[in-house]
């Protein structure tokens, strides 16, 4: 009889994410196996639970998702499920940590598309700011926007050492080289502004945090994606298909909306879950393959 595949979702979180499961049926696993409240210190006992379990065939009917909202715990969990496995009892294994991982890969890779559809440059040439950039998008974000090439700025909006011990944080993770940065008012938000190439705003959902008087400050802006959806538009004058529609206030400027960048997020979540059904050795999948797949997507690479 030929056996049924269980994906094993650890969650750090006490609930697991709803929409993780829907994706995963979707996806095409049989059996969905919800875990929550795991600490980073279950993650070896969880692991060796799954595969010894099944014989070394079973196991490429196996696979691990980690969840959460802790982008380095997840990336850390994902580095010990790797460490714990004991060939051939070995399973694949995806983190996207509250989907910041899809999400982010999607953002930064239609932002890029936008980006070399209207203009020469490229992501390595500008000066990009994230908003919300202490959240689990905004850090996902950052890193892949930096790991481009691009001088990135994660901007918290109440706290400057929030961002920078953020920002220090994930250098040494990733070797990127982010900055930080605080805009809790018009005239910081304008400073940072003034000096942006693109706009990525992963702030919190129905939360506007760049009017049309902030915009026209950003007199080098190439390209905006808001990931906002719930209104109103984290970036005013962005609608939710958009996908490098200029700006109606004379610029030259193209938005992202978060419905293009949905899309993209969506289909770039299904390929990771089912190259866990698919793959012939087992993978370890984060944002760098996310943003790999979401490039492809829209016709990057």
């Amino acid at each position: 009889m030929s056996k049924k595949s269980i994906l094993h979702m650890f969650d750090p979180m006490p609930h697991n994410s709803p929409f993780d499961v829907n994706m995963a049926v979707d996806a095409g696993f049989d059996i969905i196996m919800p875990y929550n409240n795991v600490n980073f210190e279950d993650t070896q006992r969880l692991v060796q639970d799954a595969i010894f379990s099944r014989g070394p065939k079973g196991v490429k009917q196996t696979a691990i998702f980690i969840g959460g909202r802790d982008m380095s715990l997840a990336y850390d969990m994902l580095t010990a499920s790797k460490r714990a496995m004991v060939p051939p009892f070995e399973v694949s294994v995806l983190a996207d940590p509250s989907g910041a991982f899809t999400t982010a890969a999607a953002l930064v890779a239609c932002v890029e598309k936008a980006l070399a559809d209207t203009t020469t440059r490229t992501m390595a040439d500008c000066n990009v700011v994230v908003f919300g950039g202490t959240g689990p998008v905004g850090i996902a974000s950052g890193v892949i926007a930096s790991l481009t090439g691009a001088t990135t700025t994660l901007v918290d909006h109440l706290n400057i050492h929030t961002a920078q011990d953020t920002a220090q944080e994930y250098n040494r993770l990733f070797n990127c080289q982010l900055q930080g940065a605080v805009a809790g008012n018009h005239d910081e938000k304008s400073a940072l502004l003034a000096e942006a190439d693109i706009i990525l705003c992963a702030a919190k959902a129905g939360v506007q945090v760049i009017n049309q008087a902030l915009l026209t400050t950003a007199s080098h802006l190439k390209v905006a994606g808001d990931v906002n959806a719930v209104p109103p538009a984290g970036i005013e004058g962005i609608k939710l298909k958009d996908f490098g529609r200029r700006f109606n206030n004379g610029s030259s400027a193209v938005g992202v909306g978060p419905l293009a960048i949905g899309d993209i997020k969506y289909k770039t979540q299904q390929r990771l879950l089912r190259q866990l059904l698919t793959a012939e050795k087992p993978v370890y999948l984060d944002f760098r393959e996310a943003f790999s797949v979401a490039r492809h997507l829209v016709k990057l690479s």
